[in-house]
């Protein structure tokens, strides 16, 4: 049997570029984004005025809004970067971060993420030292309700390594570089979604959000013969959560990806 078609629901442009290199290994494979990458939200002027011992850059959505707002250069001159996978690691790479300032778990890891890059980078914080996450942060439905900065989009790998950092004695400081959102599709799109829910489409989460957007966006949709190929645990979480009748676990490499692509016949 030939291998099943595959929703990428990554962000644009990232979601366009899976398909197509999964396209190019035989698979069919279409963009449908889950998360819409808006705008930053503030400038670096006042952060130039900390020498930060690193910066920790949690997708390459970070690394691009970071790099191109003003200021910006004057932190990564000086710091280490820290990327908890391989596209971050790349992004750092085009925005001119030298190869032997960036660390990354290796490409053999079991996951990209915050717990496998620590042990990696936990020799570099002395105490006082100061760590600055660059992060997204999700655009509230209500913005008078939105949280603090300090508090918005915080995922359970952040949290868990600030804690780590703090543990070793560094000072974790957060900048929110961008804002995420769910993007307004219909039409079309929508009534693929709807038939992708019982079809034999695999959906390709690379984000717990995406999951929980897809849920908003179609809350008519019944997931109990839908199918999820997942990059992490905490994904597979809330793809049982929200009810997919599979959800199917890989490595978050394209190779790793493709190959469980096939194996689901």
């Amino acid at each position: 049997m030939p291998a099943p078609r595959v929703l990428v629901t990554r962000p644009e442009p990232e979601a366009s570029d899976w398909a197509r290199q999964l396209g190019l290994r035989g698979l069919q494979a279409e963009a449908l984004p889950l998360i819409e990458i808006a705008a930053p939200r503030a400038g670096l002027q006042h952060l130039t005025q900390t020498r930060w011992r690193a910066l920790m850059f949690v997708s390459g959505n970070a690394v691009q809004h970071f790099a191109s707002t003003p200021g910006a250069q004057a932190c990564l001159i000086q710091a280490h970067c820290w990327a908890p996978g391989p596209g971050t690691a790349r992004a750092l790479l085009a925005a001119g971060v030298p190869p032997e300032r960036i660390a990354t778990p290796p490409a053999e890891a079991g996951q990209f993420d915050s717990e496998h890059l620590w042990p990696l980078v936990q020799a570099q914080i002395r105490p006082g030292d100061p760590v600055l996450i660059v992060r997204g942060v999700d655009a509230p439905a209500d913005p008078a309700a939105a949280l603090p900065p300090e508090q918005a989009g915080q995922g359970s790998g952040r949290e868990w390594l600030s804690q780590r950092i703090t543990e070793a004695g560094g000072q974790v400081s957060h900048h929110v570089a961008y804002e995420r959102r769910p993007p307004a599709h219909g039409g079309v799109l929508r009534e693929r979604a709807l038939a992708a829910a019982s079809d034999g489409t695999v959906w390709l989460f690379s984000s717990s959000e995406a999951v929980r957007n897809l849920q908003s966006w179609l809350p008519e949709a019944g997931w109990e013969r839908a199918r999820a190929l997942v990059t992490h645990p905490r994904i597979a979480e809330a793809a049982a959560r929200a009810g997919f009748g599979q959800v199917h676990a890989t490595r978050p490499t394209l190779d790793d990806v493709a190959a469980s692509i096939e194996s689901l016949t």
